[in-house]
């Protein structure tokens, strides 16, 4: 006989688990502690399977009977309604573990390692916010150009042109890691940067070759603070960053032996660098060493010799008219 839906909303429990039976395998089982299941018991090559249908009341008798009736289907057509669940589980476990947010998460981890403190704060917020909302549930696999197009021109309508830049190319080498990793099988912002505007390029003041032996010259005859005319002919002479010259420490150098070494924590690439010290150079360092060995920085700040140098100034009245007033940030 089959069951009702009051049937199944009155049944109490009692001293041992008990079945109520609806037909073609399917029963409510209901346990001691008043907690109810549906189960279908069915058979796969002469061997007998039991299926989990649901909890009651969350499935009523309704969708119970429809979801026994699909697992019927199955049967018939010569599968495992179980093996079918289990697969259709563990499908959903791996979209939650190959989300585009779980392998960027997994990709920035990889790479931070390289890159400085603050790029990769940047690289992961920037994701964070224009990216993870939109797509970051999804599986990467399933991730088209389309929707990552649409997903980048939200950027592109907010005029943040060299963000945008910048979340495109990290986009780009996550499913390049997804990809070599296994979890992807194509790229889909690969070919995205022709349909999207790119940010004006920016061109940094810079001396043409003509220009030099004025500049030289403006710079030999320069009165003001011998730290900053030297500060500013050890980048030309050693090709420095302004970062890696004004962290600097004295027992970064060693005179003596002719190196300066540059930590790999100071450098972009994360790398250590060794710069070899020509006689100019020395002699420059020599001339400084006068004034700031005692300290820990070579070129320490002008109040305070226990901070970096912030801005270097030089004003250079007899150089080209461009450069009448120039602030050079070290």
């Amino acid at each position: 006989m089959k069951l009702n839906a009051r049937q199944a909303e009155s049944a109490k429990g009692k001293d041992k688990p008990y079945k109520l039976a609806d037909g073609g395998g399917l029963y409510l089982l209901v346990n001691p502690n008043g907690a109810k299941y549906w189960r279908l018991k069915y058979r796969v090559a002469g061997k007998e399977k039991l299926l989990a249908v649901g909890v009651y009341p969350d499935v009523p008798l309704a969708d119970a009977r429809r979801r026994r009736d699909d697992a019927k289907k199955i049967l018939a057509a010569g599968g495992d309604p179980g093996q079918e669940k289990q697969a259709e589980k563990q499908a959903k476990v791996l979209a939650v573990q190959n989300s585009f947010e779980a392998i960027a998460t997994e990709w920035h981890d990889h790479k931070k390692g390289n890159w400085s403190e603050g790029y990769a704060s940047d690289i992961l917020e920037y994701l964070s916010k224009d990216i993870f909302p939109f797509i970051g549930k999804r599986a990467i696999n399933d991730i088209k150009p389309a929707e990552m197009l649409a997903v980048l021109r939200k950027m592109e309508q907010r005029g943040v042109l060299d963000k945008l830049k910048k979340t495109r190319q990290a986009c780009r080498q996550i499913f390049t890691y997804a990809v070599i990793t296994g979890r992807a099988e194509n790229n889909p912002v690969t070919d995205l940067a022709g349909a999207l505007k790119a940010p004006k390029q920016k061109h940094f003041p810079h001396l043409n070759l003509e220009q030099i032996p004025d500049f030289l010259k403006a710079l030999s005859d320069y009165s003001g603070s011998m730290v900053t005319r030297s500060a500013t002919s050890l980048l030309m002479l050693t090709g420095l960053r302004t970062i890696e010259l004004r962290a600097s420490e004295w027992a970064d150098i060693d005179l003596d032996k002719g190196i300066w070494q540059i930590p790999a924590e100071r450098m972009k690439m994360r790398r250590p660098h060794v710069v070899p010290l020509s006689n100019q150079v020395k002699a420059l360092l020599e001339e400084i060493h006068r004034l700031t060995g005692r300290g820990k920085y070579v070129f320490p700040g002008r109040n305070d010799g226990k901070r970096l140098i912030q801005t270097v100034f030089y004003f250079c009245p007899c150089f080209l008219p461009w450069t009448l007033s120039r602030t050079w940030t070290l």
